[in-house]
């Protein structure tokens, strides 16, 4: 492990390891997600534009949303109300194998 610097060594760094819990800190990074998305997209469809890519986009897009709702809801849900997931690729092993990913 290499030693710490003396610059990072002040107690107010951020610890990243911990839960997100501050509403103005969720609601930024809920708003910098759909930033992002519109970005890339608008990038997309910027480079070669075509109604076939934007309904490709939308679809992918929709797509990608619906699965992780199953991954998350669904699954958690109602199919392992025993089973708590650590995070999206425990729940994709989960999914897939019906069982701990071993």
């Amino acid at each position: 492990m290499f030693p710490a610097h003396p610059a990072f060594a002040h107690k107010s760094v951020v610890n990243l390891g911990r839960d997100l819990k501050n509403p103005l800190a969720l609601r930024s990074k809920g708003w910098l997600f759909l930033l992002l998305g519109v970005v890339s997209a608008a990038l997309i469809l910027l480079e070669d534009f075509s109604i076939r890519r934007l309904v490709l986009l939308a679809i992918c897009i929709w797509a990608f949303c619906r699965f992780y709702y199953f991954l998350f809801h669904v699954l958690q849900a109602y199919a392992g109300r025993e089973r708590p997931y650590a995070g999206l690729w425990d729940a994709m092993k989960w999914a897939l194998k019906g069982k701990d990913g071993a």
